[in-house]
């Protein structure tokens, strides 16, 4: 399978390595057992793929399932929420419909024995519980030829068989068909090969900004931003502000619209990096959270979060898109240019006016924050002062008594700082104030959720 073995030029190939060290490829999609609506994960690296598919299931379930119960989902609505999710995932990743949809399955009579395959179900799941009655695949289903311990990097992919398949309605057929496959070993690595073939291992080259960078990083395994950007919005681009950039000559690629879940980003706490609104507001209030090492879904049911751009949010994109290295001004040379942009009176004496006005000391620089108040002063939000709000880290060991659940609380979002209501400086904190400023967070539980 010529086309799958091309994977290696994006995958590093220590990914299929027998190391302990990278048994997380043995990882399928396995909801919690406490925890009816979250995924588990069992080892450091696939956050990458998981955190995104939680976020696009939790959108599923949460606002578009008639249901205020969504933490409850028999066996047979959690079929149909994964297998949804990983359709729409695939769907978005599609470059063009025309080309139809790839899918990555065990071969006939290839793949993982039958009894390590069950094993690995069953390690998914707590050691006192039997394997959930009708989690089993049919038996001629099964793969049957290979040990997963002895799955070297040559005889998994031999092991592969891609399928082709040409209409969306098919396609949300097969991947229902699958089920068991995406639960069982390698699941979530099935699942990403699937979407790289369906994006387009060229495609992919091309929206990557460093064709040398690998989609997973070949040491600590940790999924890079491109991977991210692929399984959220479909485009497998480096960066997260929005739109394009031109930096000494070179065009730089970012996000180009709305995305229906969002991503924030410890690091740019840290001035690392500045996420755009487009991931900063998405259609739905949930947001994947990036630490250093490790990627989490932070969300709330309140849908004013995400509401349409404001005139005022709407002028803040614009002007820093004028500002690409987010100084926090522009020369007044690009004054009109931002004016024009949104669509503001532009004639030279009227911009002329307005330089003077928020340039008095004649520095030559317009600031951010005198140019909003000029423009648009006193706009309300729209948010409400608080909300409850949940998180969600699916490794058991980053949980309270090692049980992977939703952690609940309540967000406080005043607008200005009150040292009344000063709550903690914990790195969940410092990510989520890269969206509001001003947000505190009093959680039901004695510790803050960890971002790690």
């Amino acid at each position: 399978m010529t086309e799958t073995l091309l994977i290696v030029k994006l995958l590093p190939k220590y990914i299929i390595d027998t190391d302990t060290r990278y048994s997380a490829v043995y990882q399928g999609f396995v909801f919690c057992e406490n925890e009816h609506t979250a995924l588990e994960q069992f080892e450091g690296g696939p956050c990458a793929v998981l955190a995104p598919v939680q976020a696009f299931i939790l959108k599923n379930i949460v606002f578009n399932r008639d249901s205020s119960n969504w933490r409850q989902m028999t066996e047979e609505e959690q079929k149909t929420a994964l297998c949804s999710t990983l359709s729409e995932i695939l769907e978005s990743a599609c470059s063009r419909p025309s080309t139809g949809f790839c899918l990555v399955t065990w071969a006939k009579g290839q793949g993982p024995h039958t009894s390590t395959h069950n094993n690995t179900q069953a390690q998914s799941q707590p050691q006192d519980m039997p394997v959930p009655e009708g989690s089993q695949p049919p038996p001629e289903q099964q793969p049957t030829a290979l040990a997963a311990e002895d799955l070297g990097f040559e005889q998994f992919h031999s092991a592969l068989h891609k399928r082709n398949i040409m209409s969306v309605s098919s396609l949300r057929e097969e991947v229902l068909s699958l089920y068991h496959t995406w639960r069982g070993c390698c699941g979530v690595l099935l699942f990403l090969y699937s979407v790289i073939l369906t994006k387009g291992i060229e495609n992919i080259k091309n929206e990557i900004q460093d064709t040398m960078e690998p989609l997973i990083d070949p040491v600590h395994g940790h999924g890079s931003q491109s991977l991210v950007n692929l399984l959220v919005t479909g485009h497998a681009v480096s960066n997260v502000w929005d739109g394009d950039r031109e930096c000494s000559g070179m065009k730089l690629h970012g996000i180009h619209e709305q995305a229906s879940v969002g991503f924030l980003t410890l690091m740019e706490s840290l001035r690392y990096c500045k996420v755009g609104t487009f991931l900063k507001s998405p259609k739905f209030p949930i947001w994947i959270l990036g630490s250093e090492t490790h990627l989490s879904v932070f969300f709330a049911k309140e849908m004013s979060l995400v509401g349409p751009e404001s005139p005022s949010e709407q002028a803040r994109r614009v002007f820093q898109s004028f500002d690409p290295e987010d100084n926090g001004f522009i020369p007044d040379s690009l004054l009109e240019d931002v004016m024009k942009a949104l669509d503001l009176v532009s004639e030279p004496e009227y911009v002329s006016l307005v330089k003077s006005k928020l340039d008095p000391e004649n520095l030559g620089i317009i600031l951010l924050g005198p140019f909003l108040l000029e423009f648009f002063p006193d706009q309300d939000s729209g948010i409400p002062d608080s909300f409850p709000v949940y998180h969600y880290n699916g490794l058991k060991q980053s949980n309270h008594n090692e049980r992977v659940e939703y952690v609940e609380g309540t967000a406080l979002v005043l607008g200005f700082e009150d040292p009344m209501v000063r709550t903690d400086d914990t790195p969940v904190k410092r990510c989520l104030q890269t969206r509001w400023p001003y947000i505190e967070l009093l959680w039901t539980t004695d510790r803050s959720p960890s971002l790690n």
